[in-house]
């Protein structure tokens, strides 16, 4: 069975990979247009991003959603976004940190 999911999450992140490429070669500015991630908190390029009701995810957490979608773990856009919410939070505290010592220097 692992081989199955291995063999999903590899065909899906193809398929998330081509959509980032789409997307550039749509509209170039796009891979370096940058925007906060719904579910990582992090900021990453609007190419390959995508919105899922009030939530836009960065083109690795649409990956994680989708895959998360296909092998039932989730089975729509708010429960997983509560279960990124350690993610969220702790690159949100990384951020602050970072930030903080920027100021200091």
């Amino acid at each position: 069975m692992e081989n199955n999911y291995e063999q999903i999450a590899q065909d899906m992140q193809a398929v998330i990979h081509q959509m980032k490429i789409d997307d550039i070669e749509e509209n170039p500015d796009s891979e370096f247009e940058l925007f906060n991630c719904s579910a990582c908190a992090k900021d990453e390029a609007l190419a390959g991003s995508i919105q899922y009701s009030n939530y836009r995810l960065c083109n690795n957490c649409v990956l994680m959603y989708e895959l998360s979608l296909k092998l039932g773990k989730v089975k729509n856009i708010d429960e997983f976004m509560q279960k990124m919410e350690d993610n969220r939070l702790s690159n949100i505290c990384d951020f602050i940190k970072k930030d903080s010592l920027g100021e200091k220097n």
